[in-house]
């Protein structure tokens, strides 16, 4: 169900280095700068995962220089919402959210490090990634032209 587009959402997994900036550049795409999107993780590693940006830039968009962060490297911990993609993500965030007007929600979404094969076969892991958290971004927040907020 649509609901009004918040000021502020965090997308959040264990790395930050595959799925919550994979979310985060979603939702920058789709709203831009109707939405302030940040990303991070438990235990952020390096440089984004070159299939991420691989699947991302069949969509047309670029990453640029992603530094990974934790949710403690946050320079505003104030977030209308908190996107958690792992559950380990999810405790960390409900921590967080606790005492504050905070809306946790938690989207499972597949780790597609762990997909096996050749290049080909991998990617589509990241694509199949990619594309349900499409949906579920339209789903949650409309379509630019559709948004309630």
């Amino acid at each position: 169900m649509v609901q009004p587009l918040p000021g502020a959402v965090l997308f959040a997994c264990n790395l930050n280095q595959v799925r919550s900036p994979m979310a985060a550049a979603l939702m920058k795409q789709a709203f831009g700068d109707r939405v302030f999107v940040d990303s991070c993780g438990i235990i952020p590693r390096g440089e984004i995962d070159p299939f991420v940006a691989a699947a991302l830039g069949e969509v047309g968009w670029d990453l640029g220089r992603h530094d990974a962060q934790a949710f403690d490297d946050l320079e505003d911990g104030s977030f209308d919402m908190i996107v958690c993609l792992t559950p380990e993500a999810l405790a960390r965030a409900e921590a967080m959210a606790k005492g504050r007007a905070t809306d946790v929600e938690y989207w499972p979404t597949d780790d597609p490090t762990i997909a096996g094969g050749s290049r080909e076969q991998r990617l589509e892991a990241y694509r199949a990634v990619r594309e349900m958290l499409r949906r579920r971004i339209a789903a949650r927040f409309g379509s630019p032209s559709t948004m309630t907020g």
